[in-house]
């Protein structure tokens, strides 16, 4: 698959290296390959090209963010260990990858905590039901009614096995104590406009792809995952105050190839929290549902084990395991 570029550039001179970064001639410094396991408009892809220009403004250097979406970000995480680990190749991506997949995958070619390092986190956030006309729900007690009447036959789509939405989905069937049919998709942006055309009953992503659709009434985002309410729609529900005991945030943070010398790692964290911290980064990410969070690479990377223990008991408790893809 051809992967999506777009490319920040500017006449500044500095670079991310060991320690703070340091002033070299522009003409010396290969641009920063900032990979995307997902399609462009997705939570990740908004917050990467964010990352992007704020890290350009921060340290002059070129950035291209290219989008390698395929295989639930595991074909930018593979093009990713086969690269230097000199910092000038990254991936920003969703913890699904480091925290669940273990866990439902039998096989992987990968290990989450060895083939990786974990530089800092960026942000966080909620995945939202939404609902079209198959249901014609408009809440999320109108779902809850509509997926009780379709005994055992009722479906939601997500943007793949394994994402934080998969298991959303897995536990409200837990939760409903009602059986669900999931259906993946390769594409959310698709996904969204089946629910919208009544070709798929339900959706659970990431709302960057779907609040627009919310605002003009063709979808209805019924209820979100966090235990908060989102900040974007305030008006919206959790699924715990629908008295669905469900929960779920997706963490969304930077990773380059194993072996990073701490120096390196040190250097691109500091000047990646920096990035974090203009005044315009909340309400640009907030109108897509997304909350900064930045974290330094130690928290990060403890947030991560944590994350990788929480889910270990829902996938035990889904009993959902699968083969490689």
């Amino acid at each position: 698959m051809s992967s999506r570029r777009v490319v920040i550039k500017g006449l500044g001179a500095a670079v991310l290296g060991a320690g703070a970064p340091f002033v070299r001639a522009q003409s010396d410094l290969p641009p920063m390959r900032l990979f995307v396991g997902l399609p462009a408009g997705t939570s990740t892809d908004v917050a990467a090209r964010l990352v992007a220009e704020k890290l350009h403004n921060q340290t002059g250097r070129a950035i291209v963010v290219e989008n390698k979406a395929g295989a639930g970000q595991r074909l930018a995480m593979g093009e990713l260990r086969r690269m230097a680990p000199n910092g000038n190749t990254l991936l920003l991506a969703t913890s699904g990858p480091f925290s669940i997949y273990p866990h439902i995958y039998s096989k992987l070619d990968y290990d989450p905590f060895k083939d990786f390092t974990p530089i800092a986190g960026a942000a966080v956030f909620d995945v939202g039901i939404s609902t079209g006309p198959m249901t014609g729900a408009k809440t999320m007690p109108e779902l809850i009614a509509w997926i009780r009447a379709q005994k055992g036959k009722a479906a939601f789509g997500s943007p793949g096995n394994g994402t934080l939405s998969h298991f959303v989905g897995i536990a409200l069937s837990l939760g409903l104590n009602e059986p669900l049919t999931h259906v993946p998709y390769k594409d959310s942006n698709v996904a969204v406009l089946d629910v919208a055309a009544g070709r798929l009953p339900m959706h659970i992503t990431g709302m960057s792809t779907t609040i627009e659709l919310h605002k003009a009434g063709r979808i209805h985002i019924v209820a979100v995952s966090g235990e908060r309410r989102s900040p974007v729609l305030p008006d919206l529900p959790t699924l715990k105050e629908n008295g669905i005991n469900v929960s779920g945030t997706a963490t969304i943070g930077l990773f380059g190839p194993a072996q990073m010398p701490p120096p390196l790692v040190a250097g691109i964290a500091d000047s990646f929290l920096k990035s974090f911290q203009g005044a315009d980064i909340a309400p640009r990410l907030g109108i897509h549902g997304i909350l900064p969070q930045p974290c330094g690479t130690a928290e990060f990377a403890q947030s991560l084990r944590d994350e990788y223990a929480r889910v270990e008991v829902l996938a035990k408790a889904s009993g959902y395991v699968r083969a490689d893809e």
